[in-house]
């Protein structure tokens, strides 16, 4: 197998880690989508359901900053392979639940092990593509997971209508272990040493100047935290990926309280908002790749998508608040996801952009615990605030945006790669 420089085995490698992200997302939302029936079976409510969501997402956290870590130690391809076999057992053994209990120790080894998916896929994308198809790359990931989020909603409704829901947890299970197969296959290794990765395609990925610095310096955790630039990307997510969760947890539940759906219907319409998702996903990596080969710089370019990502959110967000009918609800949240994957995407790969490979898999998993740590408090927030409809917590997540969106622009700086500056400093005395 050969691959040309523009064209190749790279994208091969990033289209199999966007089917990972697509089996991660159909796995973790086929509970919400079943929550109506489940909660029936074992007897269980709303305040139930929040605490299972928050016992996923306070493991998730911890798997970020592990896998992270566990990347950067022993590998894309061996650190991939045991982060899918572990949550793929963890959805199937959801099949057994008969109470609260279990479930929540199925949720808590479901999130540790669905985390790793997020730096590994960070530290892909860093090894295997240039500046200026980096964020591109970050979308055909990213749009898995808005893939998945569409397939879930029907394809989980349609198993669960013919089988009942152990079963689908079941089927769903076999995806991530059906998926090793490629994987193992063709990631024989990183761009360095791969044999089918020709010469040509290995110098357009490796062969750029600014590399040079950037794969020297790759910082232990607590160097990361030095500069204003971990930050950035830290406290941003920390702000804006409880937009994103809010819908993927949440959804579903939206569309039962507020518009009486049961999970056929659910299956009708929760699939829609993701569709923007997709899209987002897709052009802001897309336009961001656009403004760098016109010769915008690298940060500019970035800031540029994420505040326009910004811009979209804000104001769908507060008109969803009054949404009057599901059709006109889900349409809203789709633009509000449209606008979230444009400015995540870019997020995402600032990592990259400031760090070396040795590095980046720690940061993206240290910024996606931060994630999920304001994530924690939104899913807390949920249960209380919307006890007479869910506007306030819409409107609570415009206010956030822009807050977002603000760290970015303020700690990001205007310089990368970044130099180490112990040897920065050696070098100006």
């Amino acid at each position: 197998m050969t691959a040309g420089a523009k064209g190749g085995l790279r994208w091969w490698i990033i289209g199999l880690v966007a089917v990972a992200t697509v089996i991660n997302y159909i796995d973790r939302n086929a509970l919400a989508v079943m929550w109506p029936a489940i909660s029936k079976d074992i007897g269980a409510d709303k305040a139930d359901y929040a605490l299972l969501v928050t016992i996923f997402m306070l493991a998730y956290a911890c798997g970020q900053t592990l896998f992270g870590r566990l990347f950067d130690v022993i590998g894309t391809r061996l650190g991939f392979t045991v982060s899918i076999l572990v949550w793929s057992a963890s959805i199937a053994l959801h099949s057994v639940a008969r109470g609260l209990g279990t479930f929540g120790v199925l949720r808590a080894t479901l999130g540790v092990s669905e985390a790793g998916n997020w730096p590994g896929a960070v530290k892909v994308n860093a090894l295997w593509f240039p500046s200026n198809e980096r964020a591109f790359a970050q979308g055909i990931f990213n749009s898995g997971a808005a893939i998945g989020a569409i397939i879930a909603a029907p394809l989980v409704a349609l198993l669960f209508d013919r089988f009942g829901w152990q079963a689908t947890f079941l089927v769903v299970g076999v995806l991530g272990a059906a998926w090793l197969l490629p994987w193992l296959l063709v990631y024989r290794g990183d761009p360095g040493a791969h044999p089918w990765l020709s010469e040509a395609e290995r110098a357009h990925i490796t062969g750029r100047t600014a590399d040079a610095v950037r794969q020297d310096y790759a910082p232990r955790v607590r160097d990361l935290l030095r500069h204003k630039q971990s930050w950035a990307i830290i406290l941003s997510r920390f702000f804006l990926d409880p937009v994103w969760w809010l819908f993927v947890s949440w959804l579903p539940i939206y569309l039962a309280e507020t518009f009486g759906f049961n999970v056929q219907k659910i299956g009708l319409f929760a699939w829609v908002p993701f569709v923007g998702a997709m899209f987002g996903s897709l052009g802001g990596g897309w336009l961001a790749g656009v403004l760098i080969r016109r010769g915008w710089h690298v940060l500019t370019a970035r800031k540029a998508m994420i505040a326009l990502g910004g811009a979209i959110m804000l104001p769908a967000l507060l008109l969803t608040a009054n949404a009057a009918t599901p059709l006109y609800a889900v349409l809203l949240i789709a633009a509000i996801l449209f606008g979230f994957q444009v400015a995540i995407n870019n997020i995402q790969t600032l990592p990259s952009d400031y760090f070396g490979g040795g590095a980046v898999g720690s940061l993206a998993g240290i910024s996606g615990s931060a994630a999920v740590a304001g994530t924690l408090i939104t899913t807390w927030l949920v249960p209380v605030m919307t006890g007479h409809g869910y506007a306030p917590i819409f409107i609570l997540a415009a206010a956030i945006v822009p807050v977002s969106v603000g760290a970015i622009f303020f700690l990001g700086g205007r310089t990368a790669p970044l130099a180490d500056p112990d040897v920065t400093k050696r070098g100006n005395a």
